[in-house]
């Protein structure tokens, strides 16, 4: 099958969305389809507002002679950008089905950004939507908020994990202690005598929709340690020195620092899923999160993690669970299992000639 994705996130931006799409691809192309990616490297872009890592693409109407040329057996939008807009509107004017995903809250993001409701913007991610055949969401509490808000048409497609790459520690505890101590640099080496277990371990975008100041500010002792990039980092280092900010560390380094970990904080209220939580359950890490849409579908409450809206609560309470049973539970998620969900949820071009549409 020919498939054809379009989407606005993609590599050198880090979030969940590139993550799955780089998995979905690779294991389509290991089942044998052709991929042809969509994506903003194609086009001329420009710094997003207020979050100038990710670049928002411009001059993208040429797009659909590409993807006639490239003749799809399927097309999905897996983003609301420029990009997706620009394949929606191509589709809709050739007679072309499409799917789409929703995959990032944007509504709840601009809302924070801009100080404006997130009623607001749903508007347009409803109208998006509404003329897709197949609507992609992760979890059955997010199907069910967005049913409730009027989208028709969805279906389920879940997250994976490589449970190869993401394990438990098979180290000493000395050895745990200095692998930590090693990732340090700079003003951050010089304080490694405050750095004490238990380690407490934030993965992912360094950005206001993530909540990770009700992180920082827990009391509870030990490290905090921060993976990731984003538009707050500076700010965040500036006002919590305790804590430890790493950057962006990726493969087998990445694995490592889950492994050394003690619990994941994901102090979000705004994710769809968040597959750092089934890399940090694969590699025999127990999470310490708020009882919202992502966390409560992939968690089991007293097993794998703790849910509480008291964040000091659920550290303490993580701390006590078994490492054994986050792995059981991570192994239970494949990335292959949600490529034959995706693939499922495709909708055929069928009948429409693309040779003529190309000309």
């Amino acid at each position: 099958m020919r498939i054809c994705i379009a989407t606005d996130a993609w590599f050198p931006q880090v979030n969940g969305v590139v993550r799955t799409l780089a998995a979905t691809r690779e294991r389509l192309e290991h089942l044998g389809h052709t991929v042809m990616l969509l994506s903003p490297d194609r086009f001329p872009s420009l710094p997003c507002p207020t979050y100038p890592e990710i670049r928002i693409a411009w001059g993208v109407w040429g797009a659909g002679p590409e993807i006639a040329a490239f003749r799809p057996d399927a097309v999905h939008i897996a983003t609301e950008g420029p990009v997706g807009l620009a394949t929606r509107s191509w589709c809709l004017a050739s007679g072309v089905p499409f799917s789409t995903s929703f995959t990032t809250r944007f509504p709840e993001y601009l809302s924070l950004r801009l100080g404006m409701a997130p009623e607001f913007f749903y508007g347009y991610f409803s109208w998006f939507h509404s003329a897709s055949s197949s609507v992609m969401v992760a979890t059955p509490s997010l199907e069910e908020e967005l049913r409730n808000r009027g989208f028709r048409n969805l279906r389920r497609w879940g997250r994976g994990v490589d449970a190869a790459l993401f394990h438990p520690w098979t180290g000493s505890e000395a050895e745990r202690h200095a692998f930590v101590a090693s990732l340090l640099s700079g003003d951050d080496r010089d304080k490694t005598g405050g750095m004490e277990p238990p380690f407490l371990l934030y993965v992912g975008r360094v950005a206001a929709e993530k909540s990770l100041p009700d992180f920082l500010n827990l009391r509870h002792p030990g490290t905090k340690l921060v993976v990731g990039d984003g538009p707050d980092l500076e700010t965040l280092r500036r006002n919590h020195p305790d804590a430890r900010f790493l950057g962006v560390r990726n493969g087998q380094e990445l694995a490592r620092i889950y492994a050394a970990s003690d619990v994941f904080v994901f102090p979000s209220r705004t994710d769809t899923f968040g597959i750092v939580l089934l890399e940090a359950l694969a590699s025999g890490v127990p999470v310490a999160a708020r009882p919202v849409t992502g966390p409560r579908d992939i968690l089991e409450q007293g097993s794998t993690g703790w849910l509480a809206e008291d964040l000091e609560e659920a550290v303490k309470r993580a701390l006590l669970l078994e490492r054994a049973a986050c792995r059981d539970a991570a192994l239970r998620s494949s990335w292959e299992a949600c490529t034959e969900q995706f693939l499922d949820n495709l909708v055929p071009v069928g009948g429409v000639r693309m040779e003529s549409l190309a000309s």
